[in-house]
Parts: C-alpha cells; structure tokens; sequence
C-alpha cells in the first residue's frame, strides 16, 4: 500500500463565498499556549504570588503551620498521580513540572485557609491569588503535556463555544445549493439517539464544495473522525486545526472530498466510554446505528461500506480499528493514531469491571484480536497504523518502555504510547492473517494533537483515493 509519509504545511485558507460562515476566528494566529513567553510567565507569576504567601517569620508558623501545608501539597500530587495511573488516563507519563504543580495548588490553597489568621492584608491577597495562579500554571502544563489548545484564542473560543472554522447553520445549507464554492462547510448536528439511547453532545458534519455542486447532493463517501479520550466533537478542528489541510486537500482536487463526520463518542468530556457498550453507556451503537443512518439519510452520502472509513486518534485510533473488523458492512477503510490494542481503562480485570460492568463476554465481543480471530477472511478492508517511536536520549539510545502499572499505561501492549509500535504491530500482523491490508507509518514524537494533525494530514489523501476521491 503506498502510503504518503510526509507532513504537508497548509497555505493560508481560501476565501469563502458569503453564507454567513465563520473564518478560522484565530485557530491558527494567537498567543501560544504551548511555547513562548506565556507558559513560564503564568509559572513564574504562580510561583511568586506563592513565595510572598508563605515568606513570614512567625515561629508557629515554621514549626507548625507551613509543614502541614507543604505535607497537604505533596499528598495532593501523590494522590492525583496515583488516581491517573489507576484509571488508565494517561498514555505518555506526565512530565514531572504537572506533578509539582498540583502540589503547589494544594498548598497554595492550604496556606491561604491555614495561614489566614494573624496575617497581613497583602500576604492574604496573595495567598488568594496564588490559588488561581497555580491552577492556572497547572492547566497550562497539562496543555503543554498533550497540546490540547496551542493558542490562547484556541482555548478562549473552546470555553466560549465559540464557532468552528467555516461553521455556519444547517438552515443556511439550502441557499448554497448548486453554488460554486470555494470552501466546505461545517454544520452542527443533533443526531437522534433511537437505536442507542446513547445521550450525546451536538456534533459536527463537514461538508465539501463538491457537496453543493448541483441540484442535489451527489453521494459522496464519508469519514468517520473520533478524538481522544478526553474530547469534544469539534477537538480535530479546535484543537487539531486540520481545516487548512482539508482546505488544501479541496483546492487540489476540484472541491472533492469526503464528508467528515466529527462524532460524539463519549457523551461527556471526561467519560471514556472506548466506543463500546457498557455502564458508561452504548457509544457503539450510536455510532453505528444513529450515525451511520443519519448522515447517508441527511446529507445524501454514500451507503457502500467502501465508501466509508473511520479515522481515530488515541482513544479514537482504537475506536477506528474496532469498529471496521466488528463492522465491515459499515466500514472498509481505518486510520489508527496512536491507539492502544484494545478498547482498555488500565489493566484487563479493571477494563471488564468499569468499560463492561464485570461482564467478560463483553471483553471478547470488544477486542479487535478475538473479532478478527473469530470472524474469517475480510474483503477489501484496508487500514493504517500511523504510531510514535520513543525519542532518543543523549548518545542515541532510545527510552526503554515503562511498566505498564508504575507509567500508569492503558494495560494493553505494556509500552508507553511514544513506543506503541507494538501494539500496531500485533493489530496489524493479525489483520494480515484475517485479510486485511494494513500498513505502519512511525514518527518519531510525543502523544500530543500536533501530532494527530500531522498523522491526518499525511493520511488523508490516502483515505480519500481509498474512497475513490476525486471523482470527475
């Protein structure tokens, strides 16, 4: 399969025809959130405004009060590391700057409660002020850790609800029909959850100029994409950003490209439901029997599973793998960014016990390698593994995989997702056997969105002559 493995840098994005549709609102331009001068000034100012909180010569206060306050710190790191790695929540450790400064905010708020008697009005407004300032520095650190928003405006317009780029209503797609237009769209959707009762959030179909081109929407094939663990529908154009890739893609190819369908695949930011069924709630079968339905019924798309694929990242690069072996008459065609080797919420009794309330059956129904060892040979299913190498140390060693407890790994293939290489690979050599072509692209890099952006945009040609893009 020939694969690209390039990353393409994408051109500032084309004028868009006058339907009220919002422009990129900063999601490529702003403050960085993940370099430059903000992160350790936010750090540095949490730091000070803490500093002048505790800097006091009162004995007591030495001997009795600033120890249990450093103490509640030092508990409050050990116990969100601890919870982190319990629940499977973390791919690459976290860098150990996280840990100090959950202490830090622990502390700081203890202080501010413990050190309020007898203290001055300023060293009480800076204990005030250093509590926000160090959950700021906090959440700061974690973006860095996963690059959730790499800019300020990024993040402003997530906690705003603010638009999407080229997002405008579902009302307005009349009007634009037989149109010549010179970007896609983004419409929000509210899917109906009859087929699986799974309660979800509005989610997000991009449509392509060709969509518009005529008096009817030519059935055009479909991609699936899935976020993280962690997520919101629009996160691959938030925090992803890959609307200028799209943008270019479009530009090259006539207008030709898949719809999109950003989906919900957790009903809530923190719920990780591993797009199965279980206690956290069918997310299966929203996907595949709301969804599916949905989009070819709405939007005229095409119903031939080759016409359908299903890109993931993280969480939703296991979710692209799973759903296209139990579903081939939905789905021909995956990208897996980083997945693990199975839907996973930290080692297999702790998966059974939370993804599939203590039913084993489940784990088996779930698991890519018992589907594909249980199904017989696929026809024409194709998929990629695009996954992280770990980065070399000094004198070109490259770091030794974690343990899967001690790292706080997801409990699937024991190595940290910088070096998941192996579970592509057992997902990969297994899909071979049961017919499917499969390929692994590696890069070297952290587990982060900036990656998944890159790992889309070399993909995505790929996935879309797949799908028989363009089409003349």
């Amino acid at each position: 399969m020939d694969v690209p493995t390039t990353t393409t840098v994408a051109p500032p994005p084309p004028s868009l025809p006058s339907a009220n549709l919002h422009p990129y609102n900063g999601f490529q331009h702003g403050v960085a959130l993940l370099h430059g001068w903000l992160p350790p000034t936010v750090e540095l100012l949490a730091a000070a405004l803490l500093i002048v909180a505790v800097a006091r010569g009162a004995r007591r206060w030495w001997l009795v009060r600033m120890p249990i306050c450093a103490l509640l710190g030092i508990a409050g790191a050990v116990a969100a590391w601890a919870y982190l790695n319990n629940e499977g929540l973390a791919s690459d450790p976290a860098p150990p700057l996280l840990w100090v400064c959950v202490g830090a905010t622990v502390g700081a708020l203890a202080v501010a409660v413990l050190g309020w008697p007898r203290a001055r009005w300023w060293r009480r407004t800076a204990a005030l002020l250093a509590v926000p300032a160090t959950l700021l520095g906090t959440g700061v650190v974690l973006n860095q850790w996963v690059g959730y928003y790499p800019t300020a405006q990024s993040a402003w317009n997530a906690l705003t609800a603010g638009p999407l780029p080229h997002q405008t209503d579902l009302d307005a797609l009349p009007a634009l029909r037989n149109t010549n237009m010179s970007s896609g769209v983004v419409v929000p959707v509210r899917i109906p959850d009859s087929a699986s009762g799974f309660k979800h959030r509005t989610e997000y179909v991009y449509l392509p100029p060709a969509w518009f081109a005529g008096a009817a929407p030519p059935a055009l094939p479909v991609v699936m994409m899935i976020g993280g663990e962690f997520n919101t529908p629009g996160d691959w154009l938030r925090s992803g950003q890959i609307m200028p890739d799209i943008d270019k893609f479009t530009a090259a190819s006539g207008g030709q490209a898949p719809i999109l369908v950003f989906v919900d695949s957790s009903g809530s930011f923190n719920n990780d439901t591993e797009c199965v069924n279980g206690p956290r709630g069918h997310a299966a079968d929203h996907l595949t029997g709301d969804v599916v339905p949905y989009v070819e019924s709405a939007f005229g798309a095409a119903r031939n599973p080759a016409d359908w694929a299903v890109v993931g990242w993280s969480m939703g690069g296991t979710c692209a793998i799973d759903l296209t072996v139990m579903h081939p008459e939905l789905f021909h065609t995956f990208v897996d960014i980083a997945g693990d080797l199975g839907p996973t919420a930290g080692t297999k009794d702790r998966t059974v016990q939370r993804l599939y309330g203590g039913d084993p059956a489940q784990w088996d129904r779930f698991d890519p390698l018992t589907v594909m060892s249980g199904h017989g040979a696929y026809t024409g299913v194709a998929g990629l593994f695009d996954d992280l190498t770990p980065p070399r140390r000094a004198g070109g060693n490259r770091r030794p995989p974690a343990d899967d407890d001690a790292a706080g790994l997801h409990g699937r293939d024991g190595v940290v997702d910088t070096g998941e290489v192996g579970a592509a690979e057992k997902l990969c050599a297994a899909g071979r056997s049961a017919g499917i072509d499969c390929t692994i692209h590696t890069t070297t890099g952290g587990h982060t969105w900036q990656f998944a952006s890159a790992a889309f945009a070399s993909s995505f040609p790929w996935v879309s002559a797949r799908l028989g893009l363009p089409r003349r």
